[in-house]
């Protein structure tokens, strides 16, 4: 006999409660297992496919892991520490950046000169403000995010954890769906295969979009000639799949940098504008169309919110998360309207129209 539905929800909803205390409580201990297992949901693709070339699981799991080190190796050799190099000196620069802004604001706005004037006043709470916040915000950011133990763990976690449950990712699979009850196991599936599909498009998608777009903003800006030039199109880059923020962050930074640099040089400037013009062109117009598609089903704003609230709760745990919890409730909500559209609440009673009369009699006034 089958559990009323208001005892099946009870249950659900104390999962997901079990499940969002966990993350609020243990989110640092599961980052790595999260991104591992991250990793290992991304590659299983490209296992099943060796595992159809004729490769055994075991065989297609090591010659991933073999190749991927090599190309971490080969990263770690040629790119980062160049960018290391770059983020060093942007740092090292920040102060002289900073006296040149205040001479430029000065010769702009001299008014800046009377220590009465409003928008002097304002500069000056602004900056007491970031200086009283800047030294606990550089320590928590180097006693939590560059903490030499934890840096160590993440990078010897990480692969391990990617290649035990890519090794069986199948059979974690077959038991999930061995667990499914039976009354809702199709429906589950169903759903689960749309969220699936939704999430690999739109995942995978969006990092080849992230890795274009940086490649190509990283590139064009040193050969304008502009210092930072790689740490720019890496930031923009990065955050490319956060809706509109990569272009605008990655820009403004750009700009600002190259109003420094080229002062005077209009055509410099305009190079580098022009950069992230033709950037955002081919991301909204070639890239997302191309590679992410329009039957993802994550709108922006959603994206954005989800990004958001997760974020707010949980940190850097929660927006990882945040992309599979925005798929799932996507597919979950057009589920729900869908059950809407077929029920005696949306269609009102068969055979009637709203005044009791039948459909199929002329009602003429």
């Amino acid at each position: 006999m089958a559990l009323p539905v208001r005892e099946q929800v009870k249950y659900w909803c104390i999962a997901l409660l079990v499940l969002f205390t966990l993350l609020l409580l243990l989110g640092s201990v599961m980052l790595p297992f999260l991104v591992g297992g991250a990793m290992a949901y991304f590659l299983d693709p490209v296992a099943d496919r060796l595992q159809r070339l004729g490769l055994s699981r075991v065989a297609a799991t090591t010659v991933i892991t073999l190749v991927g080190l090599l190309l971490m190796v080969l990263l770690v050799l040629s790119v980062i520490p160049t960018l290391i190099q770059q983020t060093s000196a942007l740092i090292n620069a920040a102060p002289e950046i900073a006296r040149r802004l205040q001479g430029f604001m000065i010769e702009k706005f001299p008014e800046l000169t009377d220590s009465t004037s409003t928008i002097r006043t304002t500069l000056a709470e602004i900056g007491a403000a970031i200086q009283a916040e800047g030294a606990a915000l550089a320590q928590g950011v180097l006693t939590s995010a560059l903490s030499l133990l934890s840096a160590v763990v993440f990078i010897v976690v990480v692969p391990v954890v990617t290649f035990y449950m890519l090794l069986d990712w199948d059979h974690m699979v077959a038991r999930i769906d061995a667990m499914l009850p039976r009354d809702h196991a199709p429906v589950v599936r169903r759903l689960g295969g749309e969220i699936n599909d939704a999430l690999s498009a739109f995942v995978r998608g969006q990092l080849t979009v992230c890795l274009a777009l940086g490649t190509f903003y990283a590139t064009s800006l040193m050969l304008v000639g502009l210092q930072f030039g790689l740490v720019v199109g890496a930031i923009a880059g990065a955050i490319t799949f956060i809706p509109y923020v990569g272009a605008l962050v990655g820009g403004v930074l750009a700009i600002g940098l190259a109003l420094f640099q080229f002062w005077g040089d209009w055509v410099s400037i305009g190079l580098v504008a022009g950069i992230f013009a033709i950037g955002q062109f081919l991301e909204g117009n070639v890239l997302t169309p191309k590679l992410v598609g329009k039957s993802v089903g994550l709108h922006p704003v959603w994206l954005m919110f989800a990004l958001s609230v997760f974020g707010s709760l949980f940190g850097f745990v929660g927006m990882l998360v945040a992309v599979p919890v925005a798929a799932a409730m996507g597919v979950l909500i057009r589920f729900a309207i869908s059950q809407y559209h077929v029920s005696p609440l949306y269609q009102g009673v068969t055979g009637q129209d709203a005044m009791g009369l039948p459909l199929d009699e002329d009602n003429d006034a």
